[in-house]
């Protein structure tokens, strides 16, 4: 079975060989540290993130969530350690990545359906590939917008349902969220839990999610990956495998109920935990 692995056993990456993950492991971290202001939000942090999982990470405020996924998508430089994509590198895997403030993701002097096709231009598909796969994203994502307008002309909901059809555009190997539904109405966000559900259900995608809503957290992961108080370690990790296509009903089952008990009581018991630094808040 393909789970999460945090190794027990801390690596310096200066003094010990890289250990690959077990079977079945997308994205291998080792040794990762990140410090800010001279205080450190992870250090010497192991990690195994398995493919063709959906992967929600949770924990409190200021331990870096966000920071995490910028860090293993090459937004933010790390201080040490390696970071594998099925043993590449970034620069030899295609990763996509939903931003949290979508009205500064667009390019707003691109129309929305160039913005959609922008990655597929980067990489020189030819227009008739471009229209193509554009078409495809439409239809899953069943648009009903107009995609000649401008992003500043379209309500926050289809301006996120766009930037999620962009980071999808190339088929990516990763797709990267980061509080994708935080500035969304309910409406808007069960439209789109529901279209991420499908696109992972055609795809096996593998998604590493960042949420601050634990009930959305649990709905849409394979595997919670629930994070300490910084220095920020692994708190645990929670496997939840209800089949898909999750639904209303899902909420009220009871491994569901379990599952968001079980992460609850991790939080709070990480909530309570004393730091052993006070260092400047990240997300």
């Amino acid at each position: 079975m393909n789970t999460i692995v945090s190794p027990s056993m801390q690596l310096s990456t200066a003094e010990t060989a890289f250990v690959p993950g077990p079977p079945g492991t997308h994205i291998t971290i080792r040794g990762l540290t990140k410090y800010f202001a001279g205080w450190p939000l992870y250090e010497n942090f192991n990690l195994d993130i398995p493919k063709h999982k959906i992967v929600s990470v949770f924990g409190p405020n200021g331990c870096g969530k966000s920071t995490l996924i910028n860090m293993i998508a090459g937004l933010i430089p790390i201080d040490a350690g390696e970071i594998l994509f099925d043993g590449k590198s970034l620069a030899d895997t295609k990763i996509g990545y939903v931003f949290q403030n979508y009205r500064e993701a667009m390019f707003p002097w691109l129309r929305t359906i160039d913005n959609i096709a922008y990655p597929l231009k980067l990489e020189g598909k030819s227009k008739t590939e471009i229209g193509h796969r554009v078409d495809e994203l439409v239809s899953s994502f069943d648009v009903k917008f107009d995609l000649q307008r401008y992003p500043y002309e379209l309500s926050g909901g289809q301006q996120q349902t766009a930037s999620i059809m962009r980071a999808l555009a190339p088929g990516p190997e990763v797709l990267f969220l980061d509080e994708p539904f935080s500035a969304l109405d309910f409406e808007m966000t069960l439209f789109i839990r529901e279209k991420l559900q499908e696109v992972f259900m055609q795809t096996g995608t593998t998604m590493v999610l960042v949420s601050h809503d634990l009930e959305e957290a649990v709905y849409l992961a394979d595997d919670i990956l629930l994070l300490s108080k910084r220095p920020t370690k692994v708190a645990d990790i929670l496997h939840y495998y209800d089949a898909r296509p999750r639904t209303i009903a899902t909420l009220s089952q009871a491994s569901f109920i379990a599952a968001k008990k079980h992460s609850l009581e991790i939080f709070q018991r990480e909530v309570r935990r004393e730091a052993s630094v006070q260092p400047p808040r990240q997300t």
